[in-house]
């Protein structure tokens, strides 16, 4: 079942007729709900498992829904090569998702020991190649970073010495020597390899700038009234996502017709509800992961869309200062 299903459908409330795009397919759960409303989707992921593992919904759903093997960030051009322009709704779930955890050989979670790996399109350099040729500074930035980690100075020098010994290529391995560079742990705490697994997995996919160019190929091909939902799980998405919508709404979050965003600009949305919306607590009792969620959720409006640049949206960068 996907996080905050009930939630994101009632912010979506598609309709028979509309056209939607799924930017995270992953198993399908969003894509089903609103193609069982009577919507067409376009289903987005650059995990080939995800989209090979959509046919049968696919098939359950002739002529509804068309599977798009592509990064969400590339909605915009993928969609106008099949002659969509205009959207009715986008939604985004950001991170990874529990078909990957569950997958030892993909090697996204140090709880299962596969190869260290995180690539969600399987191209490019992996998680193993970053800790294993990046420079002791710049893992130290990678960690503190995008993995918010307070002792990314011990575990930058403990991957540094271990890899002096011989390689690092199993998440297992990873996870054990940041558990001796990590020290005293307090009872409770999440497991001390919890931030630096996110920091690599962040950084090997990219996964803070696509975001960013995903809002911008939202703000870009949703008609007037089209809705906007993204499901974040930890503080840096949720910034990213808070940051766009508030400076396209105005300075209140809710703006008229006639107010001035941030930049000067007519609005290019409305919030529907002032900040983010939790899971229940029934859900969360069912489903852990859905503890950290938060929906965020804009309404188009007829302006044009704003302006963009990473660094106003709050992208961080990884360059030295």
């Amino acid at each position: 079942m996907p996080v905050m299903l009930a939630e994101v459908l009632a912010a979506l409330d598609p309709k028979p007729g509309e056209v939607f795009a799924d930017g995270t397919f992953g198993a399908g759960g969003y894509s089903r709900a609103i193609l069982a409303r009577g919507a067409q989707v376009f289903g987005f992921d650059r995990d080939p498992s995800a989209i090979a593992g959509g046919a049968g919904l696919a098939a359950e759903f002739p002529g509804k829904l068309t599977l798009v093997p592509a990064r969400f960030s590339q909605m915009r051009e993928a969609l106008a090569e099949r002659g969509v322009t205009r959207l009715d709704g986008v939604v985004l779930d950001i991170g990874v998702s529990s078909m990957q955890l569950d997958q030892a050989e993909r090697g996204f979670s140090f709880m299962k020991d596969g190869p260290l790996d995180m690539r969600m399109g399987g191209d490019g350099p992996s998680a193993a190649d970053v800790v294993n040729s990046y420079e002791p500074r710049d893992l130290k930035r990678l960690f503190a970073i995008l993995g918010e980690e307070k002792r990314a100075f011990n575990i930058a020098r403990g991957i540094v010495k271990a890899r002096e010994l011989e390689p690092i290529t199993r998440t297992r391995q990873l996870a054990l020597i940041i558990e001796k560079s990590y020290g005293f742990v307090k009872p409770g705490s999440i497991h001390p390899a919890t931030r630096t697994f996110q920091a690599l997995r962040i950084h090997v996919n990219g996964e803070l700038d696509e975001l960013a160019l995903a809002l911008q190929a939202a703000e870009q091909l949703l008609k007037p009234g089209g809705r906007l939902v993204v499901v974040t799980f930890h503080s840096l998405e949720d910034r990213i996502v808070k940051k766009f919508l508030m400076e396209r709404a105005g300075k209140s979050g809710r703006p008229s017709r006639h107010q001035m965003a941030d930049d000067g600009l007519p609005p290019s949305f409305s919030l529907p509800h002032s900040g983010h919306i939790g899971p229940t607590d029934a859900e969360t009792a069912v489903n852990p992961r859905a503890r950290s969620a938060k929906l965020r959720a804009g309404i188009r409006m007829d302006a044009s869309p704003h302006p963009f640049s990473m660094e106003a949206l709050g992208v961080p960068s990884l360059e030295a200062a």
